[in-house]
């Protein structure tokens, strides 16, 4: 099958795994305040449907890294597509709340191959100058698949059985993902570690714009980085690769207990707790899902101009000073029309400060950092780490509601973000400017190795 090489083809399909990413971990958000009534659940088992989608993340990412360098990054993303098909068509149809979670665990599965598996593979298709922009790409996907997951939410909510049309609709993207990714190039990283050299070089100067320079620079790189060894968990743990580590795990983990994807999922139900009616909770839910949107699309054009420590500090301050502001009004003004609307609009630009930063800067990182040898392993572990990281939050939330109240919940996700910043500061790699295979060197450099010596052990 003719495979297509357009730029714009492969950047849109390829990160299109991203808009069910999105979509399934958002369209519950809505679902639930209906779930919970049909199927009677408390509040343990409502975090259970939330978070077990992030049980089959955990369980996808960790996965991936085998896969992903035995057989290559569009076969994974074909199987992925299989996955979230399967997994939207049977959550729609669940009977109980024991099969809706075992259901919700197969979808997660094809969530957490995306995550693992997507910022890699457009890093590895894009020019070194467009690395951030298009593996912001993903992040804009997931946005959109956000804001179409509200928006579903919203229009299926008068109906009685309209959280299953919620969770169901999620096959129809993962159909078109299928039928996209047939057409789609293998990496050119994957191929020359197989031997494919040549249908490398199409693949960059395809990707490229067909400038010879810089195909030869590229591939020149990847030969020579190719050369080690496949490494496993003694190379991913080794000195040489610490900085890697701890930048990805990092990012992994506080881009999840700054409390991100808690506002994400339970959204609606904090309106509803300030006083919000559902149907309008609903609808200021499509309202950030629409500048969640239009942030990521400042965030891909920042990308490649602004260094990633920055953006990540930035974005955290941010986050934590709009906390503060709602901490402040629903701890002496809870319950007015006024603490409302200001929670409301603090809730707003607390996410627009995340989608602008930490949302897209944590998976462009986790794509870039890890040397070739092992980055299929290193992908998948932060990725499996940023799930399990999601799924403490997810679990803990419903329960640190009821017991500290929501004016708490924000004062300590405040002062994590305040522990983001510094470690951010004093313990990240920057990347920003680098090609893949740079970035690797200069990890090598600073342990006092080299690719070649690598190469020979």
């Amino acid at each position: 099958m003719k495979k297509v090489t357009n730029n714009g083809f492969i950047y849109t399909f390829g990160a299109l795994g991203g808009l069910l990413f999105g979509y399934d971990i958002a369209s519950v958000s809505g679902a639930i305040l209906f779930i919970e009534k049909q199927l009677h659940l408390g509040p343990w088992e409502q975090g259970w449907v939330v978070s077990s989608v992030l049980i089959g993340a955990i369980i996808g990412a960790l996965a991936t890294s085998k896969f992903l360098d035995t057989y290559g990054r569009r076969k994974l993303l074909i199987w992925a597509s299989i996955i979230f098909f399967i997994g939207a068509i049977t959550s729609g149809f669940a009977p109980n709340f024991e099969i809706l979670v075992g259901t919700r665990v197969v979808l997660g599965i094809g969530v957490g191959i995306t995550s693992a598996l997507i910022p890699a593979y457009l890093h590895e298709l894009a020019p070194k100058s467009m690395h951030g922009a298009v593996a912001t790409m993903f992040q804009l996907m997931i946005m959109i698949g956000i804001l179409l997951a509200y928006i579903l939410n919203y229009s299926f909510a008068h109906m009685y059985t309209g959280w299953r049309w919620m969770l169901g609709f999620a096959a129809l993207p993962a159909f078109i993902l299928f039928v996209g990714a047939l057409f789609l190039p293998e990496s050119p990283r994957f191929l020359v570690k197989i031997g494919h050299t040549d249908e490398a070089r199409e693949v960059l100067m395809d990707t490229n714009k067909h400038d010879t320079k810089a195909v030869d620079t590229a591939l020149s790189e990847i030969e020579e980085t190719a050369k080690a060894p496949v490494g496993g968990w003694k190379e991913l743990f080794g000195k040489g690769v610490r900085p890697a580590l701890i930048t990805g795990l990092g990012v992994a983990i506080f881009q999840q207990v700054i409390g991100s994807n808690s506002v994400i999922f339970y959204a609606p139900t904090i309106f509803t707790d300030v006083g919000w009616g559902v149907i309008a909770a609903l609808l200021a839910h499509i309202g950030i899902g629409v500048v969640n949107v239009a942030v990521t699309v400042v965030a891909m054009l920042l990308m490649d101009k602004v260094d990633r420590k920055k953006m990540l500090e930035f974005g955290a301050a941010g986050m934590g000073l709009s906390l503060i502001v709602m901490y402040t009004v629903l701890k002496f003004d809870n319950g007015s029309h006024t603490a409302a609307i200001v929670s409301a609009l603090a809730l707003t630009v607390y996410i627009a400060f995340y989608a602008t930063t930490w949302a897209p800067v944590t998976w462009v990182l986790i794509g870039e950092v890890f040397p070739l040898n092992i980055r299929g392993l290193g992908t998948s572990l932060c990725s499996a780490t940023n799930w399990l990281a999601d799924m403490v939050v997810s679990l803990t939330f419903p329960m640190m509601l009821s017991s500290w109240g929501l004016d708490n919940a924000f004062l300590f996700y405040a002062v994590i973000c305040g522990i983001a910043i510094w470690v951010c500061h004093s313990k990240f790699l920057e990347t920003r400017g680098k090609s893949l295979e740079e970035i690797e060197l200069d990890l090598h450099k600073a342990s006092g190795e080299s690719v070649s010596t690598d190469a020979t052990k």
